[in-house]
């Protein structure tokens, strides 16, 4: 199917233009340019109207637990442990293949309905097989949401059992996963060590291993709590970028996250390895870890994508804000308004997640895929309205009101506020259900 999507701005190269039109075919972008050479060239494509909107990427929320969506306010004001066993350790063992289909469909429902168009959820309730990855795998295809599964591979015995694998069965569950969606435009598979407090060394090694053979990047925690940092210092002698790198898995292939707690010697390690950073600023803030270093680690080489993190830890699921919540903590933290820019926060909210991802997406440029989002410029938040003013209108002032339509894979899969493949209701429905499991647990 062919369609000429003609709203009156797209974003391109971080400046809204006006009378440019975005022609996709089969769910990809095929050609970007005049309305006016568009329709002459292509009299066949269906003409969509989008002339009271901006069309931009869909942004890419980089890292997500979708099942804490069923915890959220949960231990909410408390500190990380007691957050870590009131909130996930208490509840997440009594949820099953259901209720974590249930959890994923509820957490990707609002991403989608903030902009939001690929996910990568860092999951890892396994409960001894794959029937639980492949039930949230299944609230993604149902939703349409472009999707990626950071498939955990966690080994520490202080966790819930149904956390906990064996190192050849995380290995081999991942590859049948992997190789079982290689190949899907929608889906697609990554190992993710947890982090050098919940995964053994070896279980670190495996999972980066695994990366290279499947040619994916890997995911894993890094530095998120000060109590970690003291850990591996009295465990293994040196910081923790450090011992990753020890044990040689600190390369291209690595997407860290977090990284709050460094020292300036794993900063400029992590840019000459070349390694990448999924930052979570409210989950950060949420949950008192710190504040990671963005200016110093984007000088030192580093590429950064932005994640929400879970919603029981931040406790809103929108890229957008992150992209706003990036550039005001880094000022502050700083006390320079100059050490980062709209421009940037919102890059890394789009087209470095695609990049550091792999995944074609994040730009509205021929080749990529039909992911993008459709802002409504009668919205108040986007005054006052020139298209010089936009993009910093998206990132500092915009309201989720604003979200009229979002598309993925040439989809329209949110319309005015209601999802159009699986109905809000439904969504609250599934909610409920595991609202009343979870009443029995708390008494």
């Amino acid at each position: 199917m062919k369609k000429l999507f003609e709203p009156r701005y797209v974003e391109i190269g971080s400046q809204f233009l006006g009378g440019m039109g975005v022609l996709v075919v089969d769910g990809d972008i095929v050609e970007v340019g005049s309305v006016a050479e568009l329709v002459a060239n292509h009299p066949d494509a269906e003409r969509v109207d989008w002339s009271r909107y901006a069309l931009l990427p869909g942004t890419v929320n980089a890292h997500n637990h979708s099942f804490q969506s069923l915890i959220r306010g949960i231990a909410a004001d408390e500190p990380f442990l007691v957050w870590r066993d009131e909130a996930l350790y208490r509840y997440s063992p009594c949820l099953d293949a259901e209720m974590i289909y249930n959890g994923a469909l509820f957490a990707f429902a609002e991403m989608m309905l903030n902009g939001v168009t690929t996910v990568a959820d860092f999951f890892y309730i396994h409960d001894g097989g794959t029937q639980n990855d492949e039930a949230v795998i299944q609230a993604a295809k149902d939703l349409g949401i472009r999707f990626v599964m950071a498939r955990t591979m966690y080994d520490w015995p202080g966790a819930p059992q149904s956390y906990q694998e064996r190192i050849d069965d995380a290995l081999r569950r991942t590859r049948e996963l992997a190789i079982k969606y290689q190949g899907n435009q929608m889906i697609a598979i990554h190992p993710a060590p947890h982090s050098p407090h919940a995964a053994s060394p070896e279980m670190i090694q495996a999972g980066h291993r695994l990366a290279k053979e499947l040619g994916t990047p890997y995911h894993i925690h890094v530095a998120e709590e000060m109590f970690e940092v003291e850990e591996i210092i009295r465990d293994h002698g040196v910081r923790p970028v450090h011992f990753l790198d020890k044990l040689g898995v600190l390369d291209e292939s690595m997407i860290a996250i977090h990284l709050v707690w460094l020292a300036d010697a794993e900063i400029a390690l992590l840019g000459q390895r070349k390694a990448s950073l999924a930052y979570c600023p409210s989950s950060n803030m949420f949950l008192a870890d710190g504040i990671t270093k963005i200016p110093e680690l984007l000088q030192s080489g580093v590429n950064i994508c932005l994640g929400t993190d879970g919603a029981c830890s931040n406790n809103r699921i929108n890229v957008f804000e992150e992209m706003r919540m990036t550039s005001l903590l880094q000022k502050v933290r700083t006390l320079d308004a100059t050490c980062i820019r709209a421009t940037e926060t919102y890059a890394m909210g789009t087209r470095h997640a695609g990049e550091i991802l792999r995944l074609p997406i994040g730009k509205i440029e021929p080749g990529y895929r039909a992911d993008f989002v459709a802002l409504d410029l009668d919205d108040l938040s986007l005054h006052p309205s020139s298209p010089e003013l936009l993009l910093s209108h998206v990132v500092y002032s915009m309201q989720p009101t604003a979200v009229k339509r979002v598309v993925v894979g040439g989809r329209v899969v949110v319309r005015d506020g209601e999802l159009q493949t699986v109905s809000n209701e439904r969504v609250r429905k599934a909610i409920a259900a595991v609202q009343a499991r979870f009443q029995a647990i708390a008494r």
